[in-house]
């Protein structure tokens, strides 16, 4: 690879529609076969690949000579790449048929550059992209978002990981279903010659299409697991009586975690209650808040639980904290290192506080009973699943309360019960061959069962919790990791909700149904991407590699392996050879596990990319998903030290950094992530082999050319891309990088180069630059505000200090207050707090400034009893042409308020400017004439 090849500019190096695709990027996979750690969503990275598979019109004069006709060819494929991320516009029985158009306008770029006309009907295309188009290989797999959309836009596609359920996942995803694509089901319930559409007098009988002959074997199959289950294991699931005499299903059992009291003049076993609450429900005909409260009883020593159907009384806390534990009979205190070492003793066990049950759609909640609880007691698993917890994990903080081996995150009955599916999985693998399937077919139908197993492993097992909010059980990764769980959940998987099995088994099913027949083949294996020996060349690249030390996926990865380990182990040998996941490869910076977790990663991530850039096609950018938040203080700046490894491993591999596309991908589900400024973007760096003949550059021209070129992309980042507050420094870097990267090297003075990470404190120093601009472009008295919050916050200040400061800024203290910005008497001067900028706040007397704009918008959308975007956008409405320099004022608020540490406002600022596209979107609806608005600012 010469880095001298003459190609074309791809869509993804000039221009994309970033809004509809951050706003279609948000939520969760509709394609999450089996739990994996952030997972890219489908919609950026389909748009990704298909922007970069697709030349853009001004690398193309033939076709498009003047700038206007670029202008349109580029703003059609913006307007198709807008329904290209749409979900419902993709799916299978979609009538839109973007699919089909995206593949056509791929196989054109392609044909260009070929000197050929590209066929237009669908199979033909299909053919072409299989023969022309050169494959797409993701290195870092993971949970194979990358290759099922690129396959699902007509590549061939191969996935390699070195996590064997990674690999798994993608055989399911890419691998398998064009297989068996348009087979009808073997079991002897369906009807072979094709299956039921519509109803009524609609119904029609239509062949099988796609996977849905194999949804069909999936549920009636796993329908028959569930039948055989409940036979062997009914017992231990009782239904349970109601006041009124009838029965009803149990949805969950729920239980607390109990330890000696510390007290030996108490005695009791000590409920750790994180919670009394079980419901906070209340809806507009019935008061549906439910607790346990607590009985203790001194003479026997022990402590039962009564549910309760109304809110009075319920206690504020619970029993256990970060800090320690406080026992409900004597009241004494016990700290969390006593509660670890009893613990650690065997000492820990757990009592059942509640039961919750379906009539209907409702959920009733009742107080524990002995045979509920003796059920739950005499279950005996046949089997347990091997392996030993890593002694310290990023994602697993158990150990220290002697849960050790994989299995203690189990209770016996839910033991029984996965061990009992597990059982009759092999049995499902026979009856299949008996019911017509060949040995492939059966294999895969057992793949997608095993799946079914370990989706219902997560949420049944001891670290899953009840949701008191949506009367849900939430399973074990809710939290991206395995936490401990005072509270947990056990679910009934023969009932009809909340996590039971049949809702797993219907889930993986859908997931088959939504697969794409007509696609070209795909290929997963297991690969060290450090050390990959493949024999394919030319390769498009697109690839999301693990983020330094964040994630520890192979510690992860085995609750999972454990499972499928005994489920597939002789259907895929190679993948299941070890006890656990293979750890002494992993590229993560694991400080847990490697003497130089930093040099370790950096040299493998190295390998990695030296590997792309010997691979990749020179017809096509390499795209590299990255996205970090942790930051170390340097004197010159702040500089991040994941992404001074990527990109020097990128730089130093032989790319050029040719674009940056900051992208919401990261799905914030931590419980203490809600209401703070998490990095919720990925940042996609586009590369291209940098030229062998690139000139090096002195520091001097490195800093004028960063100057010259940073600032117009920040404007395209706030501006156009909306790019959140929070994530703006590390979107920065990619189009700063873009300028160091264009040269061999950058050289001090002294003829030293200049270091990548000298580089990034550079880009931070413009950046800072850039909002001291942005300060520049607003009015007077909103620049006057902010001066002063940053001197006074929302503290008195003295009138002779606002004096001075309202002389350099050009402004009138007695206007700002007459303008109801600020309030001063008595000699002094205080800035009003957000809550005074309330919906019968008095409307101002002229135009609206930024600063009162940026207010009122924030009110509407942090508090209670405002508007929400529908009141934020009558303020936009109102401010008209100027309600964009409230957008840059939120911005700035954001960044005070970050540096101060007051991570609530932060948010609060943050918040107001992900949501603009929205605001001012809905402002568009609304009455042009101010007046006509004004009313409910």
């Amino acid at each position: 690879m010469t880095g001298n090849h003459r190609h074309r500019r791809k869509l993804i190096e000039v221009d994309l529609p970033l809004d509809a695709i951050n706003q279609a990027s948000t939520g969760s996979n509709p394609l999450t076969l089996q739990r994996w750690w952030s997972p890219k969503p489908l919609a950026a990275c389909r748009a990704l690949i298909f922007a970069s598979l697709v030349d853009d019109p001004a690398s193309c004069p033939q076709d498009f000579p003047s700038e206007a006709a670029q202008l349109a060819e580029r703003q059609r494929l913006h307007k198709l790449v807008e329904r290209l991320v749409v979900w419902k516009n993709v799916q299978p029985d979609s009538q839109d048929g973007v699919v089909d158009e995206a593949r056509r306008e791929i196989a054109r770029s392609l044909a260009r550059s070929r000197g050929e006309s590209a066929p237009t009907k669908p199979d033909a295309v299909l053919a072409y992209l299989r023969e022309y188009a050169p494959p797409l290989h993701d290195p870092f797999a993971g949970g194979g978002s990358i290759p099922l959309e690129a396959q699902r836009l007509g590549l061939r596609v191969i996935a390699s990981d070195l996590n064997p359920v990674a690999v798994l996942i993608n055989k399911a995803l890419i691998e398998l279903p064009p297989r068996f694509k348009n087979q009808p089901p073997v079991n002897p319930e369906a009807d072979r010659m094709g299956m039921t559409s519509g109803k009524g007098r609609q119904a029609r009988r239509v062949a099988w299409r796609g996977a849905a002959g194999l949804a069909n074997d999936i549920r009636y199959y796993g329908r028959w697991m569930r039948d055989e289950a409940y036979k062997r294991l009914g017992h231990l699931y009782p239904k349970a009586k109601l006041a009124d005499g009838s029965e009803a299903t149990v949805v969950a059992w729920l239980w607390a975690r109990v330890v000696p009291c510390p007290n030996p003049a108490c005695g009791v076993r000590m409920p750790l209650m994180k919670t009394f609450q079980l419901s906070k429900k209340k809806s507009k005909t019935e008061d549906n808040r439910h607790w346990i409260r607590p009985l203790v009883d001194r003479e026997n020593k022990s402590i039962d639980f009564r549910v309760q159907d109304h809110p009075d009384g319920v206690p504020s806390i619970g029993t256990v904290s970060a800090k320690g534990a406080v026992c409900l009979a004597c009241r004494s205190a016990a700290p969390l290192t006593y509660v670890r070492e009893r613990a650690r003793a065997g000492e820990m066990t757990a009592q059942m506080t509640a039961i919750v049950v379906a009539r209907g759609r409702k959920r009733l909640f009742l107080s524990q009973t002995h045979g509920h609880i003796d059920a739950a007691l005499v279950a005996e698993p046949a089997w347990r699943p091997q392996g030993t917890l890593p002694a310290k994990a990023r994602s697993i903080s158990v150990q220290a309360y002697g849960i050790t081996e994989w299995h203690q995150l189990f209770t016996d009955r839910q033991l029984s019960a996965l061990t009992t599916l597990s059982d009759l999985l092999s049995t499902v693998h026979s009856k299949a061959l008996h019911d017509g399937a060949d040995a492939n077919y059966a294999d895969a139908l057992v793949t997608y069962l095993a799946f079914a197993i370990t989706r219902t492993a997560s949420s049944n097992c001891s670290m899953a919790r009840w949701r008191n909010d949506n009367l849900t059980v939430e399973g074990a990764f809710s939290n991206q990791g395995v936490g401990m769980v005072w509270n947990f959940a056990e679910t009934n998987l023969f009932s009809s909700s909340s996590r039971n099995w049949d809702m797993q088994v219907d889930r993986v099913a859908r997931i088959a149904e939504s697969m794409y027949a007509d696609v070209n083949d795909g290929v997963a294996f297991q690969a060290d991407a450090a050390n990959i020996r493949h024999p394919h060349n030319r390769l498009v690249i697109a690839t999301d590699p693990p983020y330094y030390g964040n994630i520890h996926y192979a510690d992860s990865s085995d609750f999972f392996y454990v499972w499928l380990r005994r489920l597939l182990r002789d259907i895929y040998p190679d993948l299941f050879t070890g006890i656990l996941t293979p750890k002494g490869e992993e590229m993560v910076a694991n400080q847990f596990r490697f003497e130089q977790p930093k040099s370790r990663f950096e040299n493998l991530l190295g390998k990695a990319l030296k590997w792309v850039y010997k691979q990749i096609s020179p017809d096509f950018p390499a795209s590299i998903f990255y996205a970090y938040k942790q930051q170390e203080e340097l004197r010159e700046g702040r500089a991040s030290t994941g992404w001074e490894t990527m990109l020097n491993a990128a730089i130093q591999a032989g790319f050029q950094i040719v674009g940056t596309w900051p992208m919401r991908t990261e799905i914030v589900t931590r419980a203490n992530a809600i209401g703070v400024n998490s990095l919720a973007s990925s940042v996609a760096l586009i590369c291209r082999p940098r030229a062998a003949d690139a000139p090096t550059a002195s520091r001097r021209q490195f800093l004028d050319e960063l100057a010259r070129d940073l600032p117009p992309a920040l404007d395209q980042l706030t501006r156009e891309g909306h790019i959140a507050p929070t994530d703006l420094s590390q979107a920065a870097i990619g189009p700063g990088m873009q300028v160091y990267s264009r040269y061999r090297c950058v050289e001090a003075i002294s003829g030293e180069p200049v270091s990548v990470r000298d580089a990034l404190a550079a880009i931070n120093q413009v950046v800072d630059n850039y909002e001291v601009q942005q300060e520049g472009e607003l009015d007077a008295n909103t620049r006057f505000c902010l001066r002063w919050l940053r001197q006074h916050g929302h503290a008195d200040g003295t009138f002779g200090d606002a004096e001075v400061l309202s002389r350099a800024s050009n402004v009138v203290v007695d206007e700002l207050a007459a303008d109801d910005l600020l309030s001063a008497a008595r000699g002094l001067v205080r800035l009003f707090p957000l809550d005074d900028y309330h919906r019968d706040r008095r409307q101002p007397r002229g135009a609206m400034t930024a600063w009162e704009g940026c207010n009122r918008m924030a009110w509407h959308l942090s508090r209670e009893y405002g508007g929400g975007v529908s009141g934020a956008a009558q303020v936009f409405q109102f401010m008209r042409g100027d309600a964009e320099s409230a957008e840059r004022l939120a911005r700035l608020l954001y960044s005070h308020y970050e540096r101060a540490g007051d991570s609530a406002n932060a948010h609060i600022f943050n918040t107001l400017v992900t949501t603009w596209p929205q605001i001012r979107e809905e402002a568009r609806q609304l009455p042009t004439e101010p007046s006509q608005v004004a009313l409910d600012l």
